[in-house]
């Protein structure tokens, strides 16, 4: 809940915020967002999270429909992309998840975070390590996404080529350190984990970027 003060008047009018609302300055302080572009973030979460059930929430149909304008089309990298901004783990992802997830998207995060949520993205089954069948899993997926056919050759020689370069240990799997190594030797592999566009967030919503009531400098 917040409040906000009529002009030269002695009451204040309550605003009603979505479920797991946090305040701009505190997720600016803590994202590569400023103040600015966590207020317009929050009316793109309310458009979303209204476009199929109208309660606050994303729900996995809704980040469907975001991404695919289909809210059927099933996905493996979009449902890791949703249970990775899930941080509760709740089946539905709040503002200040969807803030501080997307962040990670953020032209100006630290490529050591990207590297982070990235082998997150490809722990599959959340053991600490990527083994091959994730890899593939994830490749297939990946492809799909970008409406790309492969054979199953051609996706095995990719997997089989990352294991070469990427499994130093040689144990099968590779673990966050090896992982690291490899990303730093191939930049092209956090392409996806940048959004040029959310420098420019404001852009979309610049009628209540201008309304604003909080300055940027005030979390400086």
């Amino acid at each position: 809940m917040g409040c906000v003060y009529g002009k030269g008047f002695g009451y204040a009018k309550t605003v009603k915020h979505t479920p797991g609302y946090e305040d701009p300055i505190v997720l600016a302080s803590v994202t590569s967002f400023t103040v600015s572009e966590v207020e317009a973030l929050y009316e793109l979460f309310k458009k979303l999270s209204h476009s199929i059930i109208k309660d606050g929430l994303i729900h996995k149909e809704e980040f469907q429909l975001a991404l695919f304008r289909n809210s059927n089309k099933k996905n493996l990298f979009a449902d890791r992309i949703f249970d990775l901004f899930d941080v509760k783990r709740n089946g539905v992802i709040e503002f200040g998840e969807f803030v501080r997830s997307l962040s990670i998207f953020h032209p100006d995060t630290p490529a050591a975070e990207k590297i982070t949520f990235a082998f997150r993205l490809y722990d599959l089954r959340n053991t600490g390590y990527i083994e091959r069948e994730e890899l593939k899993e994830m490749v297939l997926a990946l492809f799909n996404e970008s409406e790309l056919s492969l054979s199953d050759d051609v996706v095995q020689q990719i997997v089989d080529h990352t294991f070469s370069q990427a499994d130093t240990k040689g144990d099968g799997k590779i673990d966050p350190d090896e992982w690291k190594e490899f990303v730093v030797k191939n930049p092209t592999l956090l392409k996806n984990m940048t959004l040029p566009y959310l420098k420019d967030i404001t852009l979309a919503f610049p009628s209540f970027v201008m309304n604003s009531e909080v300055n940027d400098d005030e979390i400086m």
